[in-house]
């Protein structure tokens, strides 16, 4: 799938245009479709769509399986009659460039709430008929994941490892009082799951409809406060007290010179493969039903990964521990056939990470803003591309290509316009031209780029927990002109997705 010279955009869906203060998997998300159909484009790339927990990343879930509440688009509900038109009558007004997380989930849980319970009183034996459905399907999953949520929700939102002992332990008779207690919460957080999913692989289908493939994100790592972490402790490094022995991150890198400390829980590789991975086949089933790609984000974790000792307050004090990756990566393929995985193999990268992701063929990432630093040469600089090979102009966590080029030294800045034979005017687009015409099979490039945005538009800064993943684009920005524009230089350059024949 992945081989074949090919373009995207990356948007996530929350930064979508719409009136409610967020994007959301209604008008908008199909309007973007219809907008990558005019600019010839293949892939749609999101980042993770979870409930976001802490400092609303997507990178930090409530769970690896469940979709994002606050993604369900309301007018969509209004049509299905789950809301009354009145009922969004009063809703403010919100900023169309900038998300406001914690007001708009005050906002929008009465209006959820009420949805559920008009679905409760009046749907038809069908409707209820393919949420029972609906359940079955996901039961693997879904049962611990609403569970938890209404457990929290019932506790002040208190992560599980601060819940009484019997409830942090899963002690079978404080969860079955829990679930006497709580019914009518738990059934709220699995009938929004029935809503987003619904609503999502509406939005798949009609992507599928228009050949626009999407690609999807999976952290490496769970959330320490998820449902994953709470339902299964046995596949993660806790101690006897359920706490965390050590946690993820990465040593000191381009993003952060005291590292980055995830908090995430490590898993117990040795456990894993006793069960045949059987936690992470899950895992995938789900992704690959929700996308057509996955895009792995640290992938190099499955040759070895950063270990920091629970309680450090950097990720300095870590160390590397080796990961059965390449038996992981066998057990997959078995599993799975062909892997449609994108490796995300940026930061220290080993040979026994290149082993792993060339002898299962699967595209490693390239980013142009690493490309330009005038000290040395490297593997991201353009002339040195294998062709199997996804291109960025940057990610979510780097800068736009405008902020980035303000920000460069002055040598790194000569050394760029130099490479690409420009001047400095319309920087942005020298390096989306730059990623189309390279040998790389798939050039993605971010929304912000393609607008030119400067860095008031980033989306996220690693290494804190302030101002990020708010960036919003205006409905107003997705012109004609942008359309042809990209759809030119992805003919130019051999990437542009066949049209339909009209005979």
């Amino acid at each position: 799938m992945l081989k074949e010279r090919s373009s995207g955009i990356l948007l996530h869906p929350t930064s979508l245009p719409g009136k409610y203060g967020i994007g959301s998997l209604g008008k908008a998300s199909f309007d973007f479709i219809d907008f990558l159909v005019k600019a010839r484009q293949t892939y749609w790339q999101i980042l993770p769509l979870g409930p976001t927990g802490y400092a609303d990343s997507p990178y930090q879930c409530f769970s690896a399986h469940a979709g994002n509440p606050n993604l369900i688009d309301l007018d969509l509900l209004v049509k299905a009659k789950l809301l009354h038109p009145d009922d969004l009558i009063d809703y403010p007004h919100f900023s169309d460039e900038r998300i406001d997380y914690e007001t708009i989930q005050k906002i929008r849980l009465p209006l959820l709430k009420k949805t559920f319970q008009s679905f409760t009183h009046n749907a038809d034996n069908l409707e209820k008929l393919a949420y029972r459905n609906f359940q079955k399907d996901q039961s693997k999953w879904i049962n611990d994941y609403a569970l938890f949520r209404a457990i929290k929700a019932n506790r002040d939102q208190k992560p599980w490892y601060l819940w009484e002992e019997p409830l942090k332990r899963r002690n079978p008779e404080a969860l079955k009082a829990m679930q006497a207690t709580l019914h009518d919460e738990i059934e709220f957080h699995k009938f929004m799951q029935f809503i987003f999913f619904r609503q999502w692989m509406a939005v798949k289908d009609y992507a599928q409809k228009h050949k626009i493939r999407i690609i999807g994100d999976i952290p490496l790592y769970v959330a320490l406060d998820s449902a994953d972490a709470w339902s299964a402790t046995e596949i993660f490094e806790f101690d006897e007290e359920l706490n965390p022995i050590r946690v993820g991150g990465v040593p000191p890198d381009y993003f952060s010179e005291t590292g980055q400390l995830w908090g995430n829980p490590l898993f117990r590789w040795d456990v894993l493969k006793e069960t045949g991975y059987s936690w992470w086949i899950d895992r995938i089933k789900t992704n690959l039903y929700l996308y057509d790609v996955i895009r792995i984000d640290h992938f190099r974790g499955f040759a070895a990964y950063w270990a920091v000792p629970y309680g450090e307050k950097t990720a300095i004090n870590g160390k590397w521990i080796s990961c059965p990756g390449k038996d992981f990566f066998d057990v997959l393929r078995r599993e799975f056939g062909d892997l449609p995985i994108i490796a995300e193999d940026l930061g220290v990268i080993t040979p026994d990470v290149e082993e792993i992701r060339d002898s299962f063929g699967l595209p490693g990432m390239k980013i142009l803003q690493f490309a330009f630093d005038s000290s040395e040469a490297n593997d991201y600089i353009p002339h040195n591309y294998v062709k199997n090979c996804i291109v960025y102009t940057g990610t979510h966590d780097n800068d736009t290509v405008v902020g980035w080029f303000r920000n460069a030294s002055d040598d790194d800045r000569k050394y760029v316009l130099d490479y690409l034979n420009t001047g400095d005017h319309d920087i942005h687009w020298a390096f989306i031209r730059l990623a189309m015409l390279s040998v790389a099979y798939t050039a993605i490039i971010p929304m912000q780029d393609l607008l030119g945005l400067d860095t008031s538009a980033r989306m996220n800064l690693p290494g804190t927990t302030q101002n990020n993943w708010q960036w919003r684009v205006k409905a107003d920005f997705f012109t004609p002109e942008l359309a042809a524009k990209v759809a030119h230089l992805t003919t130019l350059y051999g990437r542009a997705k066949k049209l339909k024949n009209k005979n």
